[in-house]
């Protein structure tokens, strides 16, 4: 089976996207932070988890600073 030549290039730019799709982000000196979470949302599921005893009053009131910092 023959495979057309537009077809062949199409391939080889996906693939060359794909390969070069994680290049330049992230890393240790990145200042962006990617979140997929509203800082309310992240108040919230902190308070849940307060409440069902999973984290206690130290560490609710830790995270809760660290949170309305990024804020």
């Amino acid at each position: 089976m023959k495979i057309s030549t537009s077809l062949r290039l199409s391939s080889l730019i996906l693939l060359i996207m794909f390969s070069l799709s994680g290049c330049g982000g992230g890393g240790a000196s990145s200042t962006m932070e990617n979140r997929s979470t509203t800082t309310g949302q992240e108040l919230l599921d902190l308070d849940k988890a307060h409440k069902q005893g999973i984290i206690t009053q130290k560490e609710y009131d830790q995270k809760k600073k660290e949170i309305m910092k990024r804020k």
